[in-house]
């Protein structure tokens, strides 16, 4: 994961991303779209996107400008989950518009959107144009469905929506974290590696069910996960209104008193909730032994994944089978 990392990191901040101008402004705008980037970060997405295409029979040469767009998405996306959740902290260190302000961190995260994409089109020279199209094209898909994710999300907090169930948190996790974090990026691996359309399938599949998993778990960690390795305020989606799989098992166990409590907790904004709300909150989720049920769905979610990992015909490296499996268990048990 480090050596992919290294590699990726180095063309993205020594070749992709602009550095210096002489106007001010368009220079502090460089060095907002480089501030995300250059922080501390695991990297599975480009890992996914790399190994996927070795195990295939690609080259990981062939795969690096496609894995480092991965991590630009990453990285655009992150910039305006932050301003749209009002997160203080991304990846142990304030978030980009606590920095500079939100006007300009949304525009820096449109810059590295469009940069992006404009990346993208220089696999033509390598790829060749069909493969550079196609690889465009699941950029597309995955961007819709990450957004339409984020929309339901959002949606849910606007309309003060708390009428909602299991089958609801997993078809918004599906699509905001699910294909931006695995489904696509082990999809355009396969791509890159000339993969049949069945085995492209396969991966989606395997793709969103690890990619529910992970998300599962990034919920249990922000709840009981060390801030200083997480990166995020511990129990930030308490602070965030979120509507995790925790937060829907505990108001589901819990009795109606208790229920109609935290949901009049949830209901109170960022500044409106104290520490004591958000330890009653935590207290509740753990005596319903919410949290607990959340990390034994995200291990199942972890074995079928495998189970889809297992049908699929690898024509390459077997180092890198291998380690899809391995990245596979890190993404679920991981502590950070």
């Amino acid at each position: 994961m480090a050596r992919v990392k290294a590699k990726v990191d180095a063309l993205i901040l020594e070749h992709l991303l602009p550095t210096v101008s002489p106007i001010k402004e368009i220079a502090l705008l460089y060095e907002m779209m480089r501030d995300y980037p250059e922080r501390p970060a695991k990297g599975l997405r480009s890992l996914f996107c790399v190994t996927t295409c070795k195990a295939l029979g690609g080259s990981e040469d062939d795969a690096l400008l496609t894995a480092a767009c991965i991590e630009i998405l990453q990285n655009w996306i992150l910039i305006h989950d932050d301003i749209e959740d009002g997160s203080e902290l991304r990846r142990g260190r304030p978030a980009l518009h606590r920095k500079y302000g939100e006007l300009l961190a949304m525009n820096a995260g449109d810059a590295l959107h469009a940069r992006m994409w404009g990346v993208l089109l220089q696999n033509k020279d390598r790829l060749g144009a069909d493969t550079a199209l196609q690889v465009m094209e699941e950029f597309a898909r995955i961007v819709n469905e990450t957004t339409e994710g984020q929309h339901m999300e959002l949606a849910w907090v606007v309309g003060r929506r708390w009428d909602l169930d299991e089958s609801d948190y997993l078809a918004m996790v599906s699509r905001k974290t699910a294909w931006y974090s695995v489904a696509g990026p082990c999809r355009l691996g396969g791509l890159i590696a000339g993969a049949p359309a069945a085995e492209l399938d396969r991966l989606r599949e395997f793709g969103l069910k690890l990619g529910v998993g992970f998300q599962i778990q990034d919920d249990t960690l922000n709840l009981v996960g060390e801030s200083s390795r997480y990166g995020k305020q511990k129990a930030d989606d308490i602070r965030e209104g979120k509507r995790s799989l925790i937060l829907l098992k505990a108001l589901k166990e819990a009795g109606h008193e208790d229920a109609a409590r935290v949901t009049a907790i949830m209901q109170r904004t960022r500044q409106e909730k104290t520490d004591n709300d958000v330890n009653r909150v935590l207290a509740l989720m753990k005596h319903c032994g919410a949290i607990a049920y959340a990390q034994h769905t995200a291990q199942q979610f972890l074995a079928d994944a495998l189970a889809v990992l297992d049908t699929i015909r690898w024509s390459g490296d077997a180092a890198a089978v291998q380690l899809l499996h391995d990245v596979a268990r890190f993404s679920i048990e991981r502590q950070w």
